[in-house]
Order: C-alpha cells, then structure tokens, then sequence
C-alpha cells in the first residue's frame, strides 16, 4: 500500500463535497477519478498533493513514498529554464545516484571506514529504489519523455515563460513524469496534447510501475490507460470503486441506476398501496350491514368479528407502511439533463465564413500563409494538426480576435458565431454564477434564470455561488450556458470538450451534432470526432489541406 485514505470529509462553507471518503492505492494500480463538474475531483487531488487541507479524516503514506501532482492549470514556471526543470525534477535520482557513489567509494577502501554490512544494507535498498524510479536508464528516458511529449525541437536553455500555453502544459508534465514518483495524480493531463504526443502517454502510463490516479474528460484516455474507476456521486459526495475500465464502470453505473430505480418504484408502489388498503379498512369498522331482523345480539356478534377482524389488517398495514416509512429507498437522482437550443436563424448565403489568403506571421516565423476555403450551411470540419501550427491562432483570425498580416475573412450578412475558446475567459471572482451569465445578455431576470435553469447544466442553488469557488469544469459550462443564450448560427469550438465531466460532455456531443448551421472544431477527443463525423482538415507546415478533396477548402 502506497497511500490510503479513511474517513476523509471537506466542505466549503455550507456546501460540502466529499464525504466520508475512503480508499487506498497500490503499486500498479492505474485509478480514473470521476465525477460530475464540482463533485471536487480537484480538491481531492489537491488535498492527496498537500495543497489543501481535509476538514476530516486521514491521509497515510507508505515511508519514503513520494507524490507527484499536475494540476489542472499550468503554473508559471517564473524565471526557470526548461534545463532548470529537468535538473529539478530529476534532482532526487541524481542525489540518490551520488550517494550510492559515496558508498561504493567507502566499500572499496582498505579498510572500510564504516561497518561493511551497514554500508551494503544501505547501497542495496538506494539501488532497489533507483531501478524501480528508472535512475538506471535516465538519459535514455530523458530524451524519451521530451520527444514522446514533442518537446525535443525547444532549446533546454529556453524560458519557460515564453512558451505558449500547450508547450509549457507539456513541459510540466515532462518534468512530472522524469521525476518518477511512486505516486502520479494527474488532473486532466491530455489537455494541451496532440495525437503523437497523447499515444505515447497512453503507453508510457499503461507500463508506470508506481500508482496512478488521473482525472480525465477523455473517455478513450481512461479506457487505455486505467484498471480501476473511482467514482464521486454528485449528491452524497461519496465515494465509490468499479472495476475495470471506463466502459466497464459507465455499464456497471448504468446498471446500478436500473437497479435502484427499480426497488425505489417498488417501495413506492407498495407504499400507495398500504396507504389506500388503510384508508379503506379504516372505513368498514363498524359500518357492517344492519340487522334485518330484531336480533340485535347476532348482528353485534357478527359485527364485532368483521371490526376485530378488519382492525387486525389496518393494523399490520399500518406497522408495514410504518417500517418502509421510516427505513425509505432513497430516490435515485434525476442526472442534469443538457438540452440546448443554441440555434439562431440560419444564414441564407451559401458560404457563410470565407477566408482568403490567409497569412500569420510571429518574429520572422511564418505560422501559416495562402490559407483560403470557405465554410457552407452544412458544413462540418475538425481543424487537425500539431502543437504550435497555429489552429488556434486561425480560430481568432475567422473571429476577429487578431488581425492577419495578410488576406481576408468575410462573412455572410447574419451570421452570429458563437465561441468557445480553448481556456474559460477570465472571470472577476467577486462576482456570482448567474452575474457573470447574464454579463451582456439582455432581457428579464426571471427570463434569464429560466434559461439558465431550463439548459440543466446548473441548479438554483448554484446561481449564487461566487465565481472564484467554480472549478474549472464549472467555468466551462457557464461558458456554453452563455453560448447557449447568444443563440449562434455558427460555431468555432477550440477543444470544447476539455474541462467537461463525462456527463455532461455526451449531451454537448448530441447537441453540437444536431446545431443547423456550420461547426469548426479543434479537438483531440478521439470520442468526439467519432461522433462528430465530417470533414478532416490539416494545418501542418504552414499550409491546410484536407481529406475529402472538397470545395469547401482551397489550399496555397
């Protein structure tokens, strides 16, 4: 046993959540922490890392276990090299290393400064401990990580802080994985890696001899790279363990739900029962037929047997509906139900985004240039390509977030785009979900709450939560909540599934299939392009070309 876990709790003010949680990870065991946005994935992890405290329970390591955290958004990394991070993160094995010099030297001198068996205990447990850490190989996994994660083209003198944002996302995972803790948490770490780059995590992960537990939104991630799921249930802020993949878990939670929807119908339909069988029973004592005769005697009789007899069943009715209503199945859940609508009236014009001749240029270095095409009604396209070839940067060009240093973007008369950036925007933290919904958004307040209500991506109760205490996957559906109320007839979405719980990501994937009007998407979500479908276009090497040989797209 690695770490474990008993009893945990913590709340944020009145809101709790997690809840008596309890677990403990293995050497080899490849966990998935799942669970919807706001369920405190992220907490749980901050609080294994020691960035946060618990407000209840304990947290147990195995001696000289060590930990290592990604988290969710990527640090600044202020004033250091990318040589500065490697050194750093590889410090522990290189004091290891030397300190099994240290003893070597003191083994070969005559004689031995120290007691020969001491120094062999201590050089043997430091050698074990450096094979299982892969100090043996370093150099070779060096070069490995840097080119498995496409980072081998930076200088190692390079500062970090004048990477772009994907870069430094993967150096901080390199660093991570080149220290070789006994322990990974990863808090979303596919997030800023392109298919390459992704493969070989997947494989790299697979075969860690330490423990893993990742929080991901990437259904085909987990599938490859985990053996187990961790659960936290959105309503009782426990925890649960499935066996087995994510396929295996969303079946047995599938199942689970049938199951207890199932018992809860069951106690509910007895339950109406006993309460109609003791109102009407309750009603026939002593309203039994009245004598026809003058033998008044008989009919007390008679009539006493059918009161005691009635009595007896309104009686055991009453202490069987007295058992299931104090010891009640509790309802299953009602899971928030994504359905939106985001859909203006459709652009009449053929073409409703046009570029031509696109060029971006950075410090002498052209990103890309000659990039023409033209997007119809129907279309629907995922932008592909390497890290740095500028899918993001031709994003903001078609939006008018930056300007092209050569060529032109038009669009048809109409046409609303609707946006979903690749990070959530910056947010003023004092300020409440539904004042940063309804920021620019006109209309009734009680028209806005309706909306923001009816999409089910929120709860009443959220609607005055600050914006600082949302997590990151909050932050993202308040951003399609707003996308949602702008009502587009258009969308430009760079990695809209980042960020999204795994529940809620699969309504966005029906509802971005279903949208009328045309979609261009940056992914890497395996499990969304299948369902997306459409047209595959590359940008690589400064130039974008397609698969289908269509007129949608002309290339320099």
């Amino acid at each position: 046993m690695l770490l474990q876990v008993m009893h945990l709790s913590k709340s944020f003010g009145p809101a709790d959540v997690l809840c008596d949680v309890s677990f403990a990870l293995e050497r080899g065991e490849r966990a998935g922490l799942v669970g919807a946005n706001g369920a405190g994935k992220t907490t749980l992890l901050r609080i294994l890392a020691g960035r946060e405290s618990a407000d209840a329970g304990t947290l147990t390591r195995a001696p000289s276990v060590t930990l290592g955290y990604l988290p969710q958004s990527t640090p600044p990394f202020t004033g250091s090299t990318i040589a500065d991070l490697i050194a750093e993160a590889v410090g522990d094995l290189r004091r290891i290393e030397a300190r099994m010099r240290e003893l070597e030297a003191r083994l070969a001198a005559t004689p031995p400064p120290d007691d020969p068996a001491v120094l062999l205990d201590e050089y043997g447990a430091l050698a074990t401990r450096f094979q299982d850490r892969g100090g043996y190989e370093l150099e070779h996994r060096i070069e490995a990580v840097l080119a498995g994660l496409d980072l081998a083209y930076l200088p190692s003198e390079r500062k970090v802080v004048t990477l772009s944002g994907g870069e430094k996302a993967r150096v901080g995972l390199a660093a991570l994985l080149l220290s070789a803790p006994d322990v990974l948490l990863l808090d979303e770490p596919t997030n800023h890696l392109d298919a390459g780059a992704l493969a070989w995590l997947e494989s790299f992960l697979a075969g860690y001899p330490g423990a893993l537990l990742t929080v991901s939104h990437d259904r085909e991630f987990l599938n490859r790279t985990v053996n187990r799921i961790l659960a936290i249930d959105d309503y009782t802020h426990e925890l649960r363990r499935y066996e087995g993949d994510y396929d295996a878990y969303a079946a047995a939670r599938a199942a689970e739900l049938a199951t207890r929807h199932e018992a809860y119908d069951r106690q509910q339909q007895e339950i109406a029962e006993l309460r109609r069988r003791v109102r009407v029973e309750s009603q026939q004592v002593g309203h039994h037929r009245r004598p026809t005769d003058n033998d008044k005697s008989l009919y007390n009789f008679k009539g006493e047997q059918v009161a005691r007899t009635v009595s007896r069943n309104v009686r055991a009715a009453q202490e069987r509906l007295a058992r299931l209503e104090a010891h009640p199945i509790e309802k299953p859940p009602k899971p928030l139900r994504f359905a939106p609508r985001f859909q203006g009236e459709q652009p009449a014009s053929r073409t409703v985004i046009r570029a031509e001749n696109l060029a971006k240029h950075y410090g002498g270095r052209t990103l890309f240039a000659g990039v023409s095409f033209a997007l119809p009604p129907d279309a629907r396209v995922i932008l592909a390509g390497p890290n740095g070839a500028g899918k993001t940067t031709l994003l903001r060009l078609l939006l008018g977030l930056e300007a092209p240093d050569d060529g032109s973007v038009r669009l048809a008369p109409g046409t609303g785009i609707g946006y979903l950036p690749q990070e959530p925007r910056p947010l003023a933290p004092g300020q409440t979900l539904l004042q940063a919904y309804r920021e620019g958004l006109t209309g009734p307040e009680g028209t806005l709450v309706a909306s923001i209500l009816g999409n089910g991506l929120f709860r009443l109760d959220d609607l005055d939560k600050p914006v600082g205490a949302l997590s990151m996957g909050q932050r993202r559906k308040l951003e399609i909540a707003r996308l949602v109320a702008e009502r587009p007839n258009a969308l430009v979405l760079d990695e809209p599934t980042n960020y999204l719980s795994l529940d809620v990501l699969e309504a966005f994937e029906v509802a971005v299939r279903e949208f009328l009007g045309p979609v261009l998407v940056v992914t890497h979500d395996r499990w969304f392009m299948r369902r997306f479908g459409g047209e595959r276009w590359l940008l690589e090497g400064g130039r974008l070309e397609h698969d289908g040989g269509s007129s949608t797209v002309q290339t320099a």
